[in-house]
C-alpha cells in the first residue's frame, strides 16, 4: 500500500462562505462582560423593549392548555395562513390566499428558504447598502452573487428606482428591499416602490420584500409592496411578527408569494424545521387578529425614543447622523473617531465602546460600511440617557 493517503475535507464548501451573525457575536461578548458583573447599557440586538402584550400571551397558554402541542401542517394551520392573508389585505390592500402564504419559525426563516429555492449559483442578486447582516450571507450561502447598491448617506441611504434599474444584467435574478430598514431606518417612497415593484415585474425579476419593520415607519400612510396585486407574480413579502407584536423569542414569522414558490419553500421546510409550534401559531391568530392599539402604543414610543436619541446624538461633538424614518435604529457615523490608536475602524471602536464605555453598540462593517455604529434605541428612556452619557464620556477621551 501507499504511504500516503489524501486528507478528507473536513467541512463543505458552502460553510466557509458565510460568517457569525455580527449582532449574535456583539450579544454573546456582551453576555460574557455581565455575567462578570458589569452594567452595560444594551444599543445591540433589535429587540423591543415592550413585554408581548397580555392578549398574545393568553392565546398561547390557553392554546397549551388545551393540548394544541403537537405538529401541524408544515406550512402552517389554516387559521394562521387566513389571518396573515387578512391582516394584510386590511392594511395593504393586497390579495393573497392562504394557499398563498406559508409561517416560519421566524422571519429569517423564512428569507433563507426563499433565497434557497430561488437563487441558484451565479444568479445575480441586487442588495442595497447599508444591508441586515444575514442578507449576504444567505444569498452567498445559495451561491448566488451579490451585486452592492451604494446609496448616499446625504440622502438619508434612500433606495431610487433608477438606480436600481441601472444595477440591473442580464444574470439579475431578484432584487432584496428592506423597508423601513435595518440599520438606517430608511423608508422606501410610495413612488419609488410602485416604479421598482412594475419594474421587476416587467423584467421578470422576483422581487424579496422584508417587511419585518413595516407597521414601525413614522413617514405617515403604510405601504407594502405587496399592494402592488398585478405584478404578484414577481413578488414575495417576508414578514415577522417579533417586531410588531414584541414576539422576538416566540420565533413566528411567514412568507407571502406565489403559490409555487410558497410550495416549494414549505418543501424545503418539510425537511429542516417543519412546522411551527402550535401554541406560537394559535399565539400568532390572536396578534394578527385581534385589536391592534398595541402596535400604535409601542410605534409612538419609538418615534419618541428616536427623536431623544437623536438630541441626545447631536451633543457628542464630531458625530453625525441620519434621521431615520422607521424602525428602531439610528446609524450614526463615527469617521471623525476613526483611525486612531485602538479606532482604527468601527470593529476596533465598538469593542473599545463596549469594553471601555460599557455601551453595545454594532460596528458598521457589519452592514457593509465602514464609518458608522448601529445603536437600537428599543430600549427604556432612562437607558437612552445612561447610554448617550457613557458614549459622550466616552468619545471625549478618545
Amino acid at each position: 500500500m501507499s504511504g500516503t493517503t489524501s486528507a478528507t475535507k473536513l467541512f463543505a464548501d458552502r460553510i466557509g462562505r458565510i460568517e457569525v451573525s455580527a449582532t449574535m457575536a456583539v450579544t454573546a461578548e456582551a453576555a460574557k462582560l455581565r455575567a462578570s458583573g458589569v452594567n452595560l447599557v444594551d444599543f445591540g440586538a433589535g429587540e423591543p423593549h415592550f413585554p408581548t402584550p397580555r392578549h398574545i400571551k393568553d392565546a398561547a397558554i390557553e392554546a397549551i392548555n388545551g393540548n394544541f402541542t403537537r405538529y401541524t401542517v408544515v406550512s402552517g394551520i389554516p387559521d394562521v395562513r387566513k389571518a396573515i392573508v387578512q391582516r394584510h389585505a386590511s392594511d395593504f390592500g393586497s390579495d393573497y390566499t392562504p394557499e398563498e402564504a406559508v409561517f416560519t419559525t421566524g422571519g429569517k426563516l423564512a428569507i433563507f428558504n426563499l433565497v434557497q429555492v430561488l437563487i441558484d449559483h451565479g444568479d445575480e442578486v441586487i442588495l442595497p447598502v447599508p444591508y441586515w447582516v444575514s442578507y449576504k450571507d444567505i444569498i452567498q450561502y445559495a451561491g448566488g452573487q451579490v451585486v452592492y447598491l451604494e446609496t448616499e448617506e446625504a440622502e438619508n441611504f434612500r433606495i431610487s428606482a433608477e438606480a436600481v434599474e441601472k444595477a440591473i444584467t442580464p444574470r439579475t435574478k431578484a432584487i432584496f428591499l428592506n423597508s423601513p430598514s435595518n440599520p438606517a431606518g430608511s423608508v422606501i417612497a410610495p413612488a419609488d416602490l410602485e416604479r421598482i415593484v412594475k419594474l421587476a415585474h416587467e423584467r421578470g425579476i422576483y422581487l424579496f420584500l422584508d417587511e419585518c419593520y413595516v407597521y414601525l415607519q413614522y413617514t405617515g400612510a403604510l405601504v407594502s409592496g405587496g399592494s402592488f396585486t398585478e405584478a404578484k407574480e414577481h413578488v414575495i413579502v417576508l414578514g415577522s411578527l417579533s417586531k410588531t407584536y414584541a414576539m422576538t423569542g416566540w420565533r413566528a414569522g411567514y412568507a407571502l408569494g406565489p403559490k409555487p414558490i410558497i410550495a416549494a419553500m414549505s418543501k424545503l421546510q418539510s425537511q429542516s424545521t417543519s412546522s411551527t409550534a402550535h401554541f406560537v401559531q394559535k399565539a400568532a391568530i390572536a396578534a394578527l387578529s385581534g385589536s391592534q392599539e398595541c402596535v400604535a402604543e409601542m410605534r409612538a414610543d419609538y418615534l419618541t425614543l428616536r427623536d431623544q436619541v437623536l438630541t441626545r446624538m447631536a451633543e457628542i461633538p464630531g458625530i453625525t447622523c441620519t434621521k431615520p424614518e422607521g424602525a428602531f435604529y439610528v446609524y450614526p457615523n463615527v469617521s471623525a473617531y476613526l483611525g486612531k490608536p485602538g479606532a482604527q475602524t468601527t470593529l476596533e471602536l465598538a469593542a473599545r465602546l463596549l469594553h471601555e464605555g460599557h455601551v453595545v453598540t454594532v460596528p458598521g462593517e457589519a452592514f457593509g460600511t465602514k464609518e458608522h455604529i448601529r445603536l437600537s434605541y428599543a430600549v427604556s428612556h432612562k437607558d437612552v440617557d445612561e447610554g448617550l452619557d457613557r458614549m459622550k464620556a466616552f468619545f471625549a477621551k478618545l
